[in-house]
């Protein structure tokens, strides 16, 4: 194994731990220490996905165990974002249109590592608006299936700060979501033979262990500010990488 790999295995577990605390597979995070690290973006997506289906597993499994997990409210996001997740992952894009929207993706999931998300003990949670949560599915999947990662990071505050879920309850969610739109992309780029593993055999087993670690802590709490801080700006870096090199 290169000291490439053993670097990378080290944040792979880091980021698994962190995002896997708060119901998220961790692909923006994957992304960002692959593409730090110099890993052809045609490989890292790929890796991204296998490495989410674990973690996000893991995750949905402890949240599931903990009874944060309400069926009714994730089927509608479920409907229509596993098939736009498949045609995502179909989608062939050129290198360049790639790296700027990882770009905005990283940058995203930095800002919304910043932002502290709270549980608004005693405010009545809103029902979502029957459209609503079909047609956000339809484009969170659409984009996490050209990018390689779950969606995530994209739902979970849509969710939360329009109130339609506690903070539980959101993680459960987007671990449901990440889970079944990363089996979905992955089996999309399948198909089309665009599926690279490459250090996926090195990297999965790190991140397995980082995601079965910090799932079973977040069930019961939120991760700390200092390691989302830390975290945020390595995907600060890594997009303002990839903006550079789609530029």
């Amino acid at each position: 194994m290169t000291l490439e790999l053993v670097i990378a295995a080290l944040l792979v577990f880091v980021v698994a731990l962190l995002y896997s605390s708060v119901g998220h597979g961790g692909a923006t995070g994957y992304l960002a220490v692959m593409s730090l690290l110099g890993f052809p973006l045609r490989e890292v997506a790929s890796v991204a996905l296998v490495m989410n289906v674990l973690v996000a597993g893991v995750a949905f499994y402890q949240f599931a165990k903990a009874g944060k997990f309400i069926p009714k409210l994730a089927i509608p996001f479920l409907i229509t974002s596993i098939p736009a997740a498949f045609l995502g992952g179909l989608w062939r894009v050129e290198d360049k249109t790639l790296a700027m929207l990882l770009a905005v993706a990283l940058f995203y999931a930095s800002i919304m590592l910043l932002v502290k998300l709270r549980d608004k003990q005693g405010e009545s949670l809103r029902q979502i608006p029957p459209v609503v949560a079909p047609v956000s599915g339809l484009g969170i999947g659409l984009l996490s299936g050209i990018l390689g990662i779950g969606g995530g990071v994209f739902l979970s505050p849509l969710v939360v700060l329009f109130s339609w879920a506690t903070v539980a309850e959101a993680a459960a969610l987007s671990s449901s979501f990440i889970l079944a739109n990363s089996l979905s992309g992955l089996a999309a780029r399948a198909l089309a033979g665009n599926l690279h593993l490459g250090p996926v055999f090195y990297l999965a087993p790190v991140a397995l262990a980082g995601g079965f670690i910090g799932s079973r802590m977040g069930a019961t709490r939120l991760s700390g500010r200092q390691l989302r801080f830390l975290l945020a700006t390595v995907l600060l870096i890594a997009a303002v990488k990839a903006g550079w090199s789609g530029w």
